[in-house]
């Protein structure tokens, strides 16, 4: 059993950054792989980005290449989504989810999710 806690949610300016985290309770957190998503109002959950157990591979969803970037951190138990360049698109409520197997792409399946944190993005 997982459980997932996001934090660093806001309103910020276009243009701004910020930094998501999401800390886990598990003991075997370096054996997850791990996935941020996110659902804006009216739409479907979808990925943005995910890790795999060690780091040493990531993915991301075309619309925040280059802007967004994942990284992980097991020694705090803990995953990180640096947004920069934001824009009013992004906004959204995002999800961390956690899950053994590391997949890339949408329709991943993932076992454990945390209750997102609103992220608010002004024009």
């Amino acid at each position: 059993q997982v459980q997932l806690v996001e934090s660093g949610g806001g309103l910020v300016q276009a243009g701004g950054s910020l930094r998501l985290s999401c800390s886990a309770s598990a003991r075997t957190f370096s054996s997850y792989a791990m996935g941020w998503f996110l659902q804006a109002p009216g739409n479907e959950r979808g990925v943005v980005a995910a890790i795999s157990w060690s780091g040493g591979n990531t993915w991301y969803t075309d619309s925040v290449k280059g802007r967004f970037t994942i990284s992980r951190d097991n020694a705090k138990n803990t995953v990180y989504l640096q947004m920069n360049s934001l824009k009013p698109k992004d906004t959204a409520v995002y999800y961390c989810a956690a899950d053994i197997m590391f997949c890339s792409g949408p329709g991943c399946k993932y076992d454990y999710w945390g209750q997102g944190t609103q992220v608010t993005v002004s024009s």
